[in-house]
């Protein structure tokens, strides 16, 4: 028959120790833990993008923060967005040849009234036709007052993969002269891969909304105004993620660009027209 032992009151008294060690430690762990959850409450930031070490801007570098938003974005209180330190937004206006987004006028009356610098924004669609792309687009501005370069986004993701590069570039230029022509000022949104596809080689002199998630020094080799440095950013008045930008400069290098580029509205809806033909070049014909 195995014997038991008593406890003796050293052991106990030990054992007593060690629970009240344990008990501090978890303890301890829990205000770290509140801590840090009202540390990211009271910043907005989630605590898996906080974990995956996502770049925070140096503001006295780069004083001038902006977002851009879509029907996605639902409703938006732009002035609690304009108190909470932001000066601009670009508003999704359009998509391709026929898509207009639902939100763009709310978004647009809204963000005015609120004192943010407003621009708009087209999806391109790879493989629709450049021209009837610019006709929605301008469709969609009318007459409103922009303070910023109408954007056409270029990106590979949702898009036609189809396409080869050479026809999208067509379609893109294309886009680009008509609405150039019309004396719009233009800024290109895309990538690093799409600044190699249709920008580095082709395009001079083009205003750039680079999408890059590196700090601004780090991307000094591309020459740009405008940096999307996040897509799960938190900011008053938007209810969860929306995305963050950055203009490359100061604010003395703001205010001058904003003085060159102010776009010039447009004065009514006729758009041109565009045919591609059989050698695969784009035509622009004021007739059609």
């Amino acid at each position: 028959m195995k014997k038991t032992t008593a406890s003796t009151p050293e052991s106990s008294a030990r054992k007593r120790k060690i629970l009240k060690l344990v008990l501090a430690g978890l303890a301890v762990l829990l205000v770290a833990a509140g801590a840090v959850l009202y540390w990211a409450y009271k910043n907005r930031v989630d605590i898996q993008h906080w974990w995956r070490g996502e770049i925070v801007i140096d503001r006295n570098k780069y004083p001038i923060v902006g977002i851009d938003v879509s029907a996605h974005n639902g409703d938006i209180d732009f002035n609690k967005v304009k108190a909470d330190g932001y000066s601009f937004v670009f508003i999704k206006a359009s998509e391709g040849e026929d898509y207009q987004d639902s939100k763009f006028s709310t978004n647009y009356e809204k963000a005015r009234r609120a004192g943010l610098k407003v621009g708009a924004y087209h999806f391109f669609r790879k493989k629709t036709d450049g021209l009837n792309q610019a006709k929605n687009f301008l469709e969609m501005v009318g007459g409103r007052k922009l303070d910023l370069p109408l954007v056409i986004d270029v990106e590979d993701w949702s898009n036609d993969d189809q396409i080869k590069d050479e026809r999208t570039q067509k379609h893109l230029d294309a886009m680009l002269d008509n609405l150039r022509s019309r004396g719009h000022k233009v800024m290109i949104y895309t990538n690093g891969d799409g600044y190699k596809k249709y920008i580095k080689n082709g395009q001079i002199n083009i205003n750039l909304w680079l999408c890059s998630f590196k700090q601004p020094d780090r991307i000094r080799h591309i020459p740009h105004q405008m940096q999307q440095y996040s897509h799960w950013g938190r900011v008053k008045g938007i209810w969860g993620d929306v995305d963050l930008n950055v203009f490359n400069g100061n604010e003395q290098q703001w205010l001058k660009w904003l003085e060159d580029l102010t776009p010039i509205q447009l004065d009514n809806n006729q758009i041109d027209s565009t045919l591609i033909n059989e050698q695969d070049e784009y035509i622009i014909d004021d007739e059609l």
